[in-house]
């Protein structure tokens, strides 16, 4: 229905469908796909929520993330790729070094591929073609493995160097979304804001994205190619051998190089010439991986045999030998274009993100190769497999691992404690404030909401301890450069720390196991995240925020939906209006997110028929602190004066994950400050009340982040705003 008011809801990660979002039981689509749709009451119910003739819809967009099976492969392996494209979008507002710090990002991405492609050769050609296939004992009962049995090791290694090459090429595939899925959903580019924050859903990431995947694939053949002539040249380099691996190095460089290069590959324009240039690198590479193969199969110069893969674990090592570079540099760059004034993680974000990727990277790497190792060495224990089979620098990553998360819990433990009684201090004054007539029997409640208000101010006490797990998550990856020297943990702190070495090597094997036990609740986190509305509350949340910014650094990662969702909301909004009607946008949690960046896209004859109404949000909270350079005090303040400062921000001290966006008033007092921005922000009591209403016989449930739409209070404010818009 024309000239009337629509209330468009936007849910958060933790909504299952679009009748809980309208609070119906039975909808009917109005727009959009299963994907990601326009929802209304089905008629000939009502469609109006109530007598003020206020027509609901809700826009669902919980499947734009991925599926259900997708979604938790992803978890598990392509969570470090997400977090290395996280990490740049969290780099400073710093004019000066943002084109250094999106290079370094892009190189450490660059590295997390070439470490998968290593761990898939460390365990097809170094593990099985290597060394199983040479030995009898290793064949015994084997026959999916005995037909390559005393074959020549260049036939071995040749045809085993297939599996890396195909686990290449399906995650080249698997990235290569069509770019025709987000095209048709481009919002006008006129009139737009100039807030970096208005990017998302505006910028054409394709041009990007398919330079960085040709990028990645080049590098990664190229990775295979230096591997499989390093075994090659290990017992003399002929002239082939030798111009093989030149131009396998220069492939390589040209993918540095052209990474070092952010203002080129940054042009959202496509360029031709950039195109060809980044594919023609990528198909040389290809090329030069089918003539490496042939050559290792054809040459016919003796292969030393026994120890491991030769060349291997120098590679590797100096693989984390280049992490270790970038990430000091990083941190250097992020230090030194720091500014005063209480910036959010000490202006290190980026940092402490993507050595987090690294090192989830090296940790599931590692894992990956030792069980495989453990499965074909069938009698070593777990701990002596490790200290002998594995290159060492693999060794020392486990033992960077335990280190880690060992001084972390060190650290937390008081962490935790010391706050805790700095929190329940806090949260007693917020419960004698919000119900200072408590009867006597409501003493349990209160001790509940007290713990309640003391758990959801933990949140702030999280950035911290990232920080601490980072700083030792890059000691750990510093200390895998020990491998080449040929060290082992056991014996170098046995020598040094006069520690004994059957300790360390215990430490080295529950690293190990506590690496599968990470991987096994990744997998079951994303199980229970898609599948259970209440774990997704607190999980869900960690993935949506990864996969809300397009794909700047590496290619692989999961895809963007907000390239989506925003442009089709906007579009939706636009029409709307055009029609007529004025809009009350209702957005939840991280659903508040996507409708700041769609505010920021709305031209101004539309955004001045435009309400805004958020609930839970974490724009102020987590974006502000985690994406500086995005979310600030002066996007913020344009979002309010382009819908008119027709905005309400409800907000509870309950809440973990959401909170104020100006200010943290608590006082019932009516504000006195002129700007429209202190009457954003309006806390509400949580829980209700503290004894059970009238006619109930259970108090009021603590909601905490669970979505305000049933509240009276929410009702209220929705209409202040419908008001405020009809006149």
């Amino acid at each position: 229905m024309s000239g009337d008011v629509v209330e468009l809801r936007v849910h958060g990660t933790a909504t299952a469908s679009a009748g809980q979002v309208l609070d119906v039981s039975q909808v009917e689509q109005v727009a959009g796909d299963r994907s990601g749709g326009f929802y209304r009451p089905r008629r000939p119910c009502s469609c109006r929520s109530g007598d003020d003739g206020v027509t609901l819809e809700a826009y669902r967009w919980a499947d734009l993330p991925s599926g259900t099976v997708v979604r938790t492969m992803s978890l598990v392996f392509l969570l470090p790729f997400m977090l290395a494209n996280v990490a740049i979008w969290m780099r400073p507002a710093n004019p000066g070094s943002d084109a250094l710090v999106r290079s370094l990002c892009r190189l450490l991405a660059l590295t997390l591929t070439a470490l998968y492609v290593l761990a898939f050769a460390g365990v097809t050609l170094d593990l099985i073609a290597w060394k199983c296939l040479g030995s009898s004992d290793c064949l015994a009962g084997r026959i999916w493995l005995s037909w390559l049995g005393g074959q020549p090791v260049g036939l071995r290694l040749a045809a085993l160097a297939v599996v890396p090459a195909a686990a290449i090429g399906l995650l080249w595939r698997a990235s290569a979304r069509p770019r025709e899925v987000f095209e048709a959903f481009r919002a006008p580019a006129d009139q737009v804001s100039e807030h970096r924050l208005s990017e998302i859903g505006q910028w054409d990431a394709g041009p990007l994205v398919g330079r960085l995947r040709s990028i990645h694939v080049a590098a990664a053949f190229a990775t295979l190619d230096v591997a499989l002539l390093a075994a090659r040249a290990a017992t003399g380099a002929t002239a082939g051998t030798i111009a093989l691996a030149v131009a396998s190095g220069t492939v390589l460089a040209t993918c540095v190089i052209l990474l070092c290069m952010p203002r080129l590959i940054d042009r959202s324009s496509s360029d031709q010439r950039l195109d060809r240039l980044t594919r023609a690198v990528r198909t040389v590479a290809v090329a030069l991986t089918v003539v490496v193969t042939a050559h290792v199969l054809t040459s016919p110069a003796p292969w030393n045999e026994g120890g491991g893969l030769p060349g291997y674990g120098a590679i590797l090592t100096s693989l984390f030998v280049a992490q270790t570079s970038l990430l000091t540099a990083l941190g250097a760059v992020l230090l030194r274009g720091r500014r005063r004034g209480g910036t959010p993680l000490l202006g290190l974000g980026a940092l402490v993100i993507a050595a987090g990727a690294v090192s989830l990277a090296v940790a599931v790497s590692a894992e990956f190769v030792y069980r495989v190792a453990d499965f074909l060495d069938r009698d070593a224990p777990t701990g002596e497999g490790l200290a002998s089979g594995l290159p060492p620098a693999f060794t020392w990553a486990f033992f960077g691992f335990f280190r880690a998360v060992l001084f972390t819990l060190v650290v937390a433990v008081p962490v935790v404690l010391l706050s805790r009684r700095r929190r329940l201090r806090a949260a007693a004054a917020i419960v004698a404030c919000d119900y200072p007539d408590r009867p006597a029997g409501a003493a349990a409640r209160l001790r509940q909401v007290r713990k309640a208000i003391a758990r959801a101010r933990f949140t702030e006490r999280l950035i911290p301890l990232a920080m601490v797990y980072a700083c030792l998550a890059g000691l750990g990856t510093a200390t895998t450069t020990l491998g080449l020297l040929q060290l082992l943990p056991s014996e170098s702190v046995q020598r040094y720390a006069r520690l004994p070495g059957s300790l360390i090597t215990f430490a080295i094997a529950f690293g190990s196991w506590g690496i599968a036990a990470v991987i096994v609740g990744l997998a079951i986190g994303g199980i229970f995240a898609y599948r259970t509305v209440e774990f997704r509350r607190h999980v869900g949340v960690l993935w949506d925020l990864g996969t809300f910014w397009p794909r700047a650094a590496h290619p692989f990662a999961p895809p963007c939906y907000a390239e989506r969702a925003v442009p089709e909301l906007t579009r939706r909004i636009i029409y709307l209006v055009s029609r007529g009607n004025a809009v009350l946008l209702t957005a939840h949690s991280h659903g508040s997110v996507l409708a700041a960046a769609t505010v920021l896209q709305l031209p101004p004859q539309v955004s001045s028929r435009v309400a805004l109404l958020t609930h839970g949000s974490p724009l102020s909270r987590l974006y502000a602190r985690l994406f500086p350079a995005f979310v600030d005090d002066e996007v913020l303040h344009e979002i309010g004066d382009r819908v008119g400062w027709r905005w309400v921000n409800l907000w509870r001290d309950t809440d973990s994950i959401g909170g104020w966006i100006f200010s943290a008033r608590r006082a019932i007092a009516p504000v006195t400050v002129a700007h429209p921005a202190a009457e954003v922000d309006r806390r509400l009591r949580d829980p209700a009340d503290v004894v059970a209403l009238p006619g109930d016989s259970v108090p009021p449930p603590i909601q905490g982040h669970r979505p305000s739409g049933s509240d009276q209070r929410y009702a209220e404010a929705a209409r202040t705003l419908i008001e405020r818009l009809r006149r």
